[in-house]
Order: structure tokens, then C-alpha cells, then sequence
């Protein structure tokens, strides 16, 4: 089960890279600007990282199904479905990169009605229970203290990049 679901996820995160490099294109043609340079290389790096580690953990250290995961495995596929939602709620404006379409609104549907980062709590929430649900304890609090890092810088970046916008 454990390959199944790796197998399933990394093929979601391919999928969701050429679907924002089809998405960055569109937006492009729109007038977008990218930010954030600088940090994204080090946010795909530490996504990559994590299923590594992730699977490291497991397979060296022998770890199991966790006892929990009757709970844990549909918060799993629930995150799953927020992340979908979000995507789809963002249409072609949706990305892994940070662009900025001057004088566009912000989304204020689906997800976003609640929160203005709800991928980003996604990604926060994997990085927790993805590998609690095999008892990958190292990885699932490395990964929340790089990811709690990263975010912090992202956000910002992000943040100010609506707010130049805005200006």
C-alpha cells in the first residue's frame, strides 16, 4: 500500500508541475509578473526532500502502517480534496510560482473565501499526516519545521508581490 500511495502522489505532483507550466504560459500572455525567484528552487527542492526522506524513513528504519490510520487516511484524501478545490477554484491562475496579473482580483471563491493560502495549509497538513500515517515521526516534524520556514518566506514574497499590485 505504501508504493501505491507514493506511486499516486508523485504522479499528482508531476501532473500538477506541467499544469502550472501550461497555467504560467496563459498568464504570461495576460501581462503576469513573476516573484519570488529567488526562493523556488529551494521549494521544489524541499517538496522533493520530502518524499526522499519520506521513504527513507520508511523502508531503513522499517516503519509501519500507522495503528491510527483508519483516522488518518480520509484527513489524508480530505487535504486531498482542498488541494483539488483550490486548484480548481483558481482555474489557470493557479500555480506553483508566484505571478501576479496586474490589476486582477483576488480569488474569493471556493477555498479562498476562508483563507487566502488554503494550498499552502494543504501542503502544511501533508507534510504532518502523510508521514504519521506510517510512523515516519523524523520526516513529519523535519518537514513541518522546513516547510513552517519556507512558508514564512513565501507568503511574504507573495504578500508583497499583491501589494505592488495593488499600488
Amino acid at each position: 500500500m505504501f508504493w501505491l500511495m507514493i506511486s499516486i502522489l508523485l504522479l499528482q505532483r508531476v501532473s500538477e508541475l506541467f499544469l502550472a507550466n501550461r497555467n504560467e504560459n496563459t498568464v504570461k500572455k495576460l501581462g503576469a509578473v513573476e516573484y519570488g525567484r529567488k526562493h523556488y528552487p529551494f521549494l521544489v527542492s524541499m517538496h522533493g526532500l520530502f518524499f526522499l526522506c519520506f521513504m527513507l524513513e520508511v523502508n531503513l528504519l522499517e516503519r509501519t502502517l500507522s495503528g491510527w490510520w483508519g483516522i488518518l487516511l480520509p484527513f489524508i484524501c480530505l487535504v486531498q480534496l482542498i488541494r483539488y478545490w483550490a486548484i480548481f477554484s483558481l482555474g489557470f491562475y493557479w500555480n506553483t510560482k508566484i505571478f501576479v496579473i496586474p490589476d486582477a482580483e483576488l480569488c474569493s471563491k471556493g477555498p479562498y473565501k476562508w483563507s487566502r493560502h488554503p494550498n499552502y495549509i494543504v501542503v502544511a497538513l501533508e507534510f504532518i499526516l502523510l508521514p504519521l500515517l506510517y510512523n515516519a515521526y523524523v520526516t513529519a516534524f523535519m518537514f513541518t519545521v522546513l516547510n513552517a520556514c519556507m512558508m514564512r518566506i513565501r507568503i511574504q514574497e507573495e504578500e508583497k508581490a499583491l501589494q505592488l499590485n495593488r499600488n
